[in-house]
Order: C-alpha cells, then sequence, then structure tokens
C-alpha cells in the first residue's frame, strides 16, 4: 500500500478484550494458518508506523506480532470492566502523529484495497472533526477507523467521569463518516461459528 500524500500515520490495535463468546482468545485464533493479531498488524505495517498494540497480556503475543510492532501493557483500572475505550486512551498517549488508525484484532475480511480507500477519504477529512468513521444502525463503528491525536484530552475527560462507552464519548461530537465498499470487510469474528465460517470460505476458494 503506498501512503496517501505523505500521510503521516500510527495505528493502535486492540487486543484485550476477554473473548467470552468464542471461548478462547481471539488474538490467537489462526484464519488461514495465521492468528488474527498477526493478519492485522501485518496489514497495516506498509502504511502506519509506528504500530501500538494494547493489551494486558503482552507476552502471549510477543511471538506473533512483527517486529515493528509495540506492545502495550494495559492497565486495568481499579475494580473496573473497562472495555476498548480505556485501552484506546491509553495506547493514545504514545501517538506522535496527527491521526491514528485504531483497529479491533479480530477483523479476518480487512484487506488492503479498503484501507486504500479509506485513506482516500482520510486526506479530505474537516480540520474540525476528531474522528472518521464508518457508521452502522445503531451509530458510529468506533474499532475500524482513525481519529486525531488532539481528541486525548477530551477522552480522558470522559473517561475521569466514568464513561466507558465509544457511543457515549462519540455523540455530539465532530465526526465524519468513513465510506467503507464492503461491509464484509468489518465482520468482527467472535463466535465459534464466525471463525468457521470464515475458515470455511478460504478453504472453499
Amino acid at each position: 500500500m503506498e501512503t496517501f500524500l505523505n500521510l503521516s500515520l500510527s495505528a493502535i490495535i486492540l487486543a484485550g478484550g476477554k473473548s467470552s463468546r468464542m471461548g478462547q482468545d481471539k488474538a490467537l485464533l489462526e484464519v488461514g494458518g495465521v492468528p488474527l493479531l498477526q493478519k492485522t498488524a501485518t496489514l497495516i505495517q506498509a502504511i502506519a508506523d509506528p504500530i501500538y498494540i494494547i493489551t494486558p497480556w503482552s507476552e502471549r503475543y510477543q511471538s506473533i506480532v512483527p517486529p515493528s510492532c509495540h506492545l502495550l501493557r494495559e492497565t486495568l483500572l481499579s475494580g473496573d470492566t473497562q472495555g476498548p475505550l480505556v485501552g484506546f486512551a491509553q495506547a493514545l498517549t504514545y501517538i506522535k502523529t496527527e491521526w491514528v488508525l485504531l483497529l479491533a484484532c479480530d477483523l479476518p475480511n480487512l484487506n488492503a484495497p479498503e484501507i486504500e480507500q479509506w485513506l482516500s477519504y482520510l486526506v479530505r477529512v474537516s480540520p474540525a472533526a476528531i474522528a472518521c468513521l464508518p457508521r452502522h444502525a445503531k451509530g458510529w463503528e468506533p474499532l475500524s477507523g482513525f481519529y486525531r491525536r488532539c481528541c486525548l484530552k477530551d477522552l480522558e475527560t470522559f473517561i475521569d467521569s466514568g464513561g466507558r462507552s465509544f457511543q457515549g464519548w462519540l455523540k455530539n461530537k465532530w465526526v465524519e463518516e468513513l465510506p467503507v465498499s464492503d461491509s464484509n470487510s468489518l465482520f468482527n469474528c467472535n463466535t465459534p461459528a464466525d471463525l468457521l465460517k470464515i475458515n470455511n470460505t478460504i478453504n472453499h476458494y
């Protein structure tokens, strides 16, 4: 993938979920013989530098992520079931570029052509927007899009007040829609049935 207009871009991959519906660590599940986390990190190496992977279990993934990726240990807040928003905020403190691409680790259908198209939209986003994200029927798709680094202070204020929901935080914020050419590229692998479906599709081809 070529960087558009010399766009400076970092990336954060979230790998802190409990994978309760899957019953095992989703980041380590193999799709086409490759662990999901490794697949996602490898996909974005050409367009994002640095890449940070935020997780409470950094040692678990050292052997599968590309050497260029930085593993960050997520700090769990006392007595809190914090979810992905807190992990994102902790990783965002490391970001130096204007924009950061945020991805969940369980996006087996995401591909290079789709991300190239996303980058072509990103360079046209209003300076006032704090994020550029896909939209679905229930709101924004917060774990598959771009955020401006400058949103960190507002995000930390929201978290300090007890907020833990991406949708709650993004409500009433200036967010531009990121067009997605193939909605299947945002498919999350959440259950054993999802994993079976994905691998059967790959084996079929």
